[in-house]
């Protein structure tokens, strides 16, 4: 049967389903909005307080290993707070409540303010001066590899290497092996560096073995019991795809060298060719997990574990071999102690 539309009658009926349709379609809308909106998470401070405790009990990584009494924290901070608290104060709260931690790879953003604790750097002296590196060590004529800068300096190629977060290509790679042939070794200064991109780690120790290495274990935390974690999982350093350096390396560290350049140091320390020299890392050694409050605002904390083949955690610091701190009356003469240390380590080695 075909129906006609022409009939006047018929065509008061299409719109009359058309506009039934219509309603309904604007219904069904209406409320599938409803019941997202409600099951969004409040955004009152009390329910941004809550959220976010609860995250970091589920799945922050080194509790037991800090100490950290984490619902002795919430007793403290949340009475602190109610309907009527206003943005900065709510943000500062929460902010004390995550230096508990104690941890660098906590934080928490706004619109207005990121909040960060380093105090515990500053109890250390930084043994490292930027200053004197560039004008008496680079000069003028050091090379720009890429974000590697580089220069030979009485037969050894040094190295300079100030954010993880900064890309080091393959070429770059291939450009800095082919500068290291024929050295007395090579120093690889990441003091003060202060992280990045771990895969920039990987990429950088590649170069220095022939073999495959397990350098350390990692597992993540998967719920809000002391015991609720993955597996271990072995961490490997990859030989690099082209020419390598296995002779002397000496890489220079202390208490500012954070997150990925503590990963590339315990890398370069699994290494037989390699020596850690300066202080030990700041540390760093849990991968942050990332979240959202309820009123927009993200935040970060260390979600995995890293121990070192000796089952010891590095969030910590990895420890240097060779102990070396700057001395201020080389420093005033345009000298880096530890610099020069590990020139002479290098030139006395066999």
């Amino acid at each position: 049967m075909v129906i006609q539309y022409n009939n006047p009658l018929m065509r008061k009926l299409k719109k009359l389903i058309y506009g039934l349709l219509i309603v309904t379609q604007a219904f069904f809308m209406l409320a599938c909005e409803k019941q997202l909106l409600e099951k969004d998470p409040e955004a009152t401070p009390l329910a941004v307080f809550d959220y976010l405790w609860e995250d970091v009990n589920n799945r922050y990584s080194f509790f037991e290993e800090k100490s950290v009494d984490w619902n002795a924290a919430r007793e403290k901070y949340r009475p602190l707070i109610d309907e009527n608290t206003g943005d900065k104060t709510l943000f500062n709260i929460l902010s004390e409540m995550l230096f508990e931690l104690k941890d660098g790879h906590v934080n928490l953003t706004s619109s207005f303010d990121r909040s960060r604790n380093w105090d515990w750097f500053m109890e250390y002296p930084p043994n490292y001066n930027q200053n004197t590196i560039e004008r008496y060590y680079l000069g003028k004529k050091y090379r720009i590899t890429g974000t590697l800068n580089n220069i030979i300096i009485d037969s050894v190629l040094y190295v300079n290497y100030r954010s993880f977060s900064d890309k080091i290509s393959n070429s770059n790679l291939k450009e800095l092996m082919d500068y290291a042939e024929g050295t007395k070794g090579v120093i690889i200064d990441v003091r003060s560096n202060g992280g990045g991109s771990l895969s920039n780690a990987y990429r950088l120790a590649s170069c220095f073995t022939d073999t495959s290495v397990v350098f350390a274990k990692s597992r993540m935390k998967t719920g809000p019991g002391k015991d609720d974690f993955s597996e271990w999982d072995e961490m490997k350093i990859e030989p690099f795809n082209g020419k390598r350096f296995t002779g002397k390396v000496v890489v220079l560290i202390n208490r500012k060298s954070y997150s990925a350049t503590t990963f590339f140091s315990q890398m370069m320390k699994t290494l037989p060719n390699v020596v850690l020299m300066g202080d030990m890392t700041g540390g760093g050694g849990g991968i942050p997990a990332f979240g959202e409050l309820p009123n927009g605002w993200r935040y970060r904390f260390s979600a995995t574990q890293t121990i070192n083949l000796e089952g010891e955690q590095i969030e910590p610091g990895v420890k240097e071999d060779i102990y070396v701190m700057m001395n201020y009356d080389d420093e005033n003469k345009g000298k880096d102690t530890v610099i020069e240390s590990a020139k002479a380590f290098l030139l006395e080695a066999k």
